[in-house]
């Protein structure tokens, strides 16, 4: 017969290490030669990304050994980092490297070393570049075609965005004047550029402040003159109200693009919408290069959507049929590749990590070709998901994915006895969502006795546009509703401790945790990681460029309510707090800065509220290194353990001031 035991105590072999161990995803896949090629975390490398190739016979190896780190810093959240071709029948790369920002060039059969294609400059953040495209027959040697950003003074908005030309020789890696502008600086913002096949024409997409890429972008398009040169663009599509997110060329030179003219992220070819419905076909512009369909040579497009969940389909444009590719998969990521007849992407699901797979569109077989999941424990202890919708204020649906207590070793207490404690995340954007996949760090939770409630709360993606806009100028208020009604109906109904809720997150999700402590007395206690904490500090210097005018559409327009700035700040609500609190922060974040999370906790000084400020020297927005990881999440489970009166075994307890 099997143990029964408190919440809490259970024993688990999801231990922090492990889950820091596999903590991120492979991203940016693509095809060189024959070989599909991805990025992967190292969590064990200080958090470093590797470039990683699969060989023919099925092994794969890294492509550029320690410290290289292909990882792009234009606006601080990146993009795609590399392209790779076949050159004279060998593998040839280009890549950024994160520690300086410049391009390489690389032959990884040839034995040499990664070359230099791009300056240095000591002028703020310098010159930065992302998602590179190759032409190997434009120029005396070769271009590589990819989104400059250049700092024109120290502040975090002196930047400028244009699409530019690099000579492959490394003629420019000292000498500027090399680098050719191909587009002009018009726009704040502007993605990496798609040629057309005939390679007269060029396409991107462009957008300024205050817009964020899923407010509304213009799809933008021009002449190529023989020398590459760019002529005037003309908007193809797109406007303030309208968000296009990904242009593709097809086989004949049509453009086929994403917008949610309509409400949702649909498709389109010219003025042909070509997926009347009511789903995503793709989704918030993060990162340059981030891809959601690509056009197969068979007049065929391969397509990541879905409504939640996604799902990769291949699209016949001509008839509108979508035929889904077979597997277990519940997420599939913005990165996508074709070879052939084969697609490649990255793909998860509640028992199984991103992986890299493959569909070959002329069986409709898939397999897994690259990171390959192996369960690093039984998965009888991995949580099983519940997809459920709750009702918010004014009847609103509030999208979840709910985690219960899960050990396969334990028997629960009965509902007589206990109820389990319960944690709310709230994920990060405030404009994304979270994905139903596993994730170790919620099993480290589940496995010991504590429920998870991931809230897809307004705003999210996923859902349609409507549904995303439940957050403008409203942040602080509808996340947070959104998150205590979950959190109350699981108690109301049973399923959790009404006295023992919290809730968690980073970012936007810290921002979000930090808020509900403030304003809701639904929490025992609560993790902020790498919050915002200081709407008006964010909103004039205190973050990057990209983001600095996102609370224009959160909040309101500065200039018209500058007191909801300060209402809804948690650094000036700090007195409300009665709550015990964990705070971790990185310490090189531009994006949420150390100063808010140190001001905060002075605030907090003396005032009784047990908590605990953690800060960690060489992290930056989002930690990567596997002993961040690990002294993060057991801080974290000691703070529950404190707080619920939990006995938790085998964790440091976390040393609380007050």
């Amino acid at each position: 017969m099997l143990p029964t035991l408190p919440y809490g105590a259970w024993p688990s072999p999801i231990d922090a290490a492990l889950a820091a161990s596999h903590d991120g995803r492979p991203e940016y896949v693509g095809v060189v030669g024959d070989e599909v090629w991805w990025t992967a975390p190292r969590p064990a490398e200080g958090g470093r990304r590797a470039l990683v190739r699969r060989r023919a016979d099925g092994t794969e190896e890294s492509v550029l050994p320690a410290p290289w780190n292909p990882r792009s810093r234009v606006i601080e959240y990146g993009g795609k980092p590399w392209t790779g071709t076949l050159r004279d029948g060998a593998a040839f790369l280009v890549f950024v490297n994160f520690a300086d920002q410049r391009l390489y060039a690389f032959a990884p059969d040839g034995g040499g070393e990664p070359y230099p294609l791009t300056p240095v400059s000591e002028v703020g953040g310098g010159l930065r570049w992302v998602d590179p495209q190759l032409h190997l027959g434009r120029g005396a040697s070769g271009e590589v075609w990819c989104v400059l950003e250049e700092f024109t003074g120290e502040g975090a908005t002196d930047v400028r965005r244009v699409i530019a030309s690099v000579p492959l020789d490394g003629s420019a890696a000292e000498d500027r004047s090399l680098v050719r502008e191909l587009s002009d600086d018009r726009h704040r913002f502007v993605t990496g550029p798609r040629l057309s096949p005939d390679g007269d024409a060029v396409a991107w997409i462009a957008w300024d402040h205050p817009q964020m890429p899923w407010d509304g972008t213009l799809l933008l398009v021009a002449e190529v003159a023989e020398d590459g040169t760019f002529g005037e663009p003309e908007v193809f599509a797109g406007g303030p109200e309208q968000s296009i997110a990904q242009a593709e060329w097809d086989r004949n030179g049509q453009l086929v693009y994403a917008s949610d003219r309509l409400g949702w992220w649909n498709l389109y070819r010219g003025a042909e919408l070509l997926t009347p419905r009511e789903e995503e076909f793709a989704g918030p512009l993060w990162k340059i290069g981030l891809g959601w369909f690509t056009p197969l040579d068979s007049g065929l497009i391969a397509v990541v959507h879905g409504t939640g969940s996604t799902a990769l389909g291949v699209l016949d444009p001509e008839t509108g049929e979508l035929v889904d590719a077979p597997g277990p998969w519940t997420e599939w990521a913005s990165t996508l590749a074709v070879h052939g007849s084969r697609v490649y992407g990255v793909a998860a699901s509640p028992r199984s990590a991103y992986e890299v797979v493959e569909l070959d569109t002329a069986t409709g077989r898939t397999r897994v070709v690259g990171a390959e999941h192996v369960d690093p424990v039984d998965p009888a202890f991995y949580p099983e998901p519940q997809i459920r919708t709750f009702t918010g204020p004014d009847s609103r649906e509030i999208h979840a994915h709910i985690y219960p207590p899960h050990n396969p070793d334990l028997v629960p207490p009965t509902p007589t006895d206990e109820l389990p404690p319960y944690v709310v995340w709230a994920h990060g954007g405030p404009t994304g969502h979270s994905p139903l996949v596993l994730d170790l760090e919620i099993a480290y939770f589940t496995s010991r006795g504590i429920g998870v409630a991931e809230v897809n709360y307004g705003g999210s993606t996923g859902y349609g546009r409507e549904y995303r806009e439940r957050l403008r100028e409203q942040w602080g208020v509808v996340d947070v509703e959104d998150c205590a009604a979950v959190a109350l109906a699981l108690a109301s109904e049973g399923t959790a401790d009404r006295e023992r809720l919290a809730i968690r997150g980073g970012s936007a999700g810290g921002w979000t945790t930090a808020a509900s402590l403030t304003t809701t007395d639904v929490y025992a206690c609560g993790t902020i990681y790498y919050p915002i904490l200081d709407l008006l500090g964010w909103a004039t210097d205190e973050t990057h460029d990209f983001e600095s005018q996102y609370l224009e559409s959160l909040v309101g327009p500065l200039a018209e309510v500058p007191g909801r700035y300060r209402d809804r700040s948690p650094i000036h609500l700090a007195d409300r707090i009665t709550a015990p609190f964990l705070l971790l922060q990185g310490l090189d974040d531009v994006i949420c800065p150390p100063a808010q999370a140190e001001r905060f906790t002075a605030a907090m000084a003396g005032r009784g509220i047990p908590h605990a400020y953690i800060a960690f020297e060489g992290e930056s927005h989002g930690f990567r290194m596997k002993e961040t990881i690990v002294r993060s999440l057991e801080a974290e489970l000691s703070l529950y353990a404190q707080t619920f009166g939990l006995d938790t075994k085998g964790v440091p307890t976390l040393e609380l001031d007050a």
